[in-house]
């Protein structure tokens, strides 16, 4: 059915996109406003796809009339979040002579790193560009001549409180369903209140039906039909990310799901990335076959997920400029090789995730070369940008990759149908430019996918707002600059407590889960930064801490290029012997996925310093505890620990006692807590 999916949340400054789902491009499709605040004036046109901006907090409802009927979509609008805001970069730091200077672009998140959206103004010895931002981090970069290769990059802090969260649940009772929601306050924000809505795609009267009490919601069993879903979001000085529980039932068996949680295996896999063309070595062309010869050795790291990268029909390297979304790359080797590297992959119990690239397509897909080329029903598969070289929108300085046009329906219909040929062969999605598609479309592919299917998210910097019905397993963008900032001695060992903070001020729900990782596909190699005694206490920060733990292929070889060639012949076996090691480990000890983190303290007798060390606590709450000692030292260090540990390092079974309380660490050691 068309009907446009679960209620949106939103602040006066953001916009929503309101589309028909499963879309028939043939079909008609009318939008009007039936309910909005008495001073909002929001715009509805004839488009089939609506991207609405409201400028008054309240509730607005929409009815989309379509060839099935008429639906409703409920948006709730909550006040402005934005302070005003000041980006500055002294002149002299630009990269390029003020002589030659013409203008200054600024790009960052807040304006869809679109190149010339924003130029900054002198002023004294400055260019700054004032904007209104919400509370948080905010990347942004100085493009002297409007060119991101001649740039200054920079993070700012709008000082403010982090978002509330919330968990909801549902149970029966008696001839009841109980809707019960955990809110929680922001770290440094005030005790939440919760709003209860029932789901547009379900019974339009039920909502007469709850009964509302604080943060619990109460409807009768008999109201129920034969699904509800109950969406809740927290309110306190900012909106949090809303949860929602789905309630099925036959009239005598009630159902309850809680579709964010994600597929039970994907709580806390072990994944691996391929880069895949590098991925056979030196002397073989990597196919589907050779990758397939290579399943076991992926067995040995005892992964649970391998990650490729794009395997469709691309002119480049990477894979990430598409020509065809239906044929695999003609060199890597034929749909059914893919297909049975798959199978040989789930004979050794490992899943397949599959790079899907839509926000955009290579300029050398047809559909673009239809548009370039004006032939009629293609100038709106891309968004026209007249200023653009190639007369369309496109990010950064991605020329050779426009950005597709959700706003238009044949593309929608086109892209749902690569999403539903490829999640009938693999088990879930690396979704690439996360961020760059509408928070709606992705609401569908999630819906539309099966149950047990992985959503990962390449949305750089962290947004919460993708764990609202959307995405499982998000990229931790946070941990990650602080292991490079801690590896290279920028930055304290005990930074690490501030990045997985991070999640909560941001806020990401408790039941989020976030990928772990020190390197991948688009970033230098740790190593090309750091030595390997910080690579290797890094790595194990990921293993031990919860999470998705990643390793990218060859980070555990010890390599240097970013996207070399696999090094089988002459890699770091013992280094690989280690990432062996913390596998292992990861999957012996139930408590490093789902245990608490609390730090321990440490105090250095010998060896580097105290801030080059580490100590954290991991407890399931049931007398379960380890604790994790990482040393981003190039030398071993002797320390002693604030709490009792066991003296046996758990990864390599030898004991690292160096007195009573005295723990040895050469890059680090896992001890059973006492």
């Amino acid at each position: 059915m068309h009907q446009p999916g679960p209620p949106r949340f939103c602040a006066v400054g953001e916009s929503v996109e309101l589309a028909p789902r499963a879309p028939d491009p043939d079909a008609d499709y009318k939008w009007t406003l039936v309910e909005a605040p008495d001073d909002d004036a929001v715009t509805v046109t004839d488009d089939p796809v609506l991207d609405v901006a409201p400028d008054t907090p309240g509730t607005y409802r929409f009815r989309l009339a379509a060839p099935d009927g008429d639906h409703e979509q409920t948006v709730r609008v909550f006040p402005d979040e934005r302070v005003d805001a000041r980006f500055e970069v002294a002149a002299a730091d630009l990269p390029v002579p003020e002589s030659d200077l013409d203008s200054v672009a600024v790009i960052g998140p807040w304006n869809d790193q679109l190149l010339g959206r924003d130029h900054a103004h002198r002023e004294g010895d400055s260019y700054v560009l004032e904007k209104r931002l919400p509370p948080g981090e905010h990347y942004y970069n100085f493009c002297a001549n409007d060119d991101l290769n001649q740039s200054v990059r920079e993070k700012m802090t709008v000082e403010g409180p982090g978002r509330p969260r919330i968990r909801v649940d549902a149970t029966v009772d008696g001839d009841t369903l109980v809707v019960e929601a955990d809110a929680r306050a922001a770290p440094n924000g005030a005790p939440p209140d919760v709003e209860f809505y029932v789901d547009d795609r379900d019974r339009a009267d039920l909502a007469a039906d709850l009964d509302i009490e604080d943060d619990t919601a109460r409807v009768p069993l008999d109201a129920l039909g034969d699904r509800l879903r109950v969406h809740a979001v927290p309110i306190a000085e900012r909106y949090g990310v809303a949860d929602h529980v789905d309630v099925r039932t036959d009239g005598e068996r009630v159902d309850v799901r809680r579709p964010n949680d994600g597929p039970d295996w994907a709580a806390s896999p072990t994944i691996y990335e391929i880069f895949v063309r590098s991925f056979a070595g030196d002397t073989p062309e990597t196919t589907f076959t050779e990758l397939e010869r290579r399943v076991p050795y992926l067995d040995s790291l005892d992964v649970d997920c391998v990650w490729l990268t794009p395997v469709l029909e691309s002119p480049t390297t990477h894979g990430y400029h598409i020509t065809d979304y239906f044929d695999t790359a003609s060199d890597l080797g034929t749909r059914a090789e893919f297909e049975s590297f798959v199978d040989t992959c789930h004979d050794h119990d490992i899943r397949v995730i599959f790079d899907l690239v839509i926000n955009h397509t290579s300029r050398d897909h047809p559909f673009f070369h239809h548009f370039a080329g004006d032939v009629p029903d293609y100038e709106d598969y891309y968004i026209p940008d007249a200023d653009s070289p190639v007369g369309a929108q496109y990010y950064f300085n991605w020329s050779r990759i426009p950005n597709l046009n959700f706003g238009t329906l044949d593309v929608r219909e086109f892209l749902l149908s690569v999403v539903d040929e490829w999640s009938a062969v693999v088990d879930g999605f690396r979704c690439d430019v996360a961020w760059g598609v509408p928070h709606g479309f992705w609401k569908e592919v999630a819906d539309r996918t099966p149950d047990d299917f992985l959503l990962l998210d390449e949305t750089v910097p962290r947004d919460p707002f993708y764990h609202e019905g959307e995405f499982t397993v998000h990229y931790d963008t946070s941990l990650y600059d602080t292991l490079r900032e801690i590896g290279r001695g920028d930055a304290p060992a005990s930074e690490l407590f501030d990045a997985l903070n991070a999640s909560a001020r941001m806020g990401f729900p408790d039941h989020a889960v976030h990928m772990r990782y020190v390197e991948n596909h688009d970033e230098d190699r740790y190593l090309d930064e750091c030595d390997e005694a910080s690579l290797r206490a890094a790595a194990a920060a990921t293993f031990t801490l919860p999470g998705a733990p990643m390793i990218y292929y060859g980070q555990e070889r010890g390599m240097t290029d970013y996207r070399g060639k696999m090094a089988w012949h002459d890699g770091d076996r013992e280094l690989t012997a280690y990432h062996r090691r913390l596998t292992a480990a990861r999957r012996e000890y139930d408590v490093l996925a789902d245990g608490s983190v609390s730090p321990v303290a440490v105090e250095a007798v010998d060896g580097p310093d105290a801030d080059r060390v580490v100590a954290y606590r991991r407890d399931s709450g049931d007398g379960d505890a380890l604790v994790a000692v990482l040393n981003f030292g190039s030398r071993p260090a002797t320390v002693r620990l604030g709490d009792a540990t066991g003296t046996t390092d758990l990864l390599t079974g030898e004991e690292c006692a160096a007195g009573d309380s005295e723990r040895r660490v050469t890059d680090a050691v896992l001890l059973h807590a006492e």
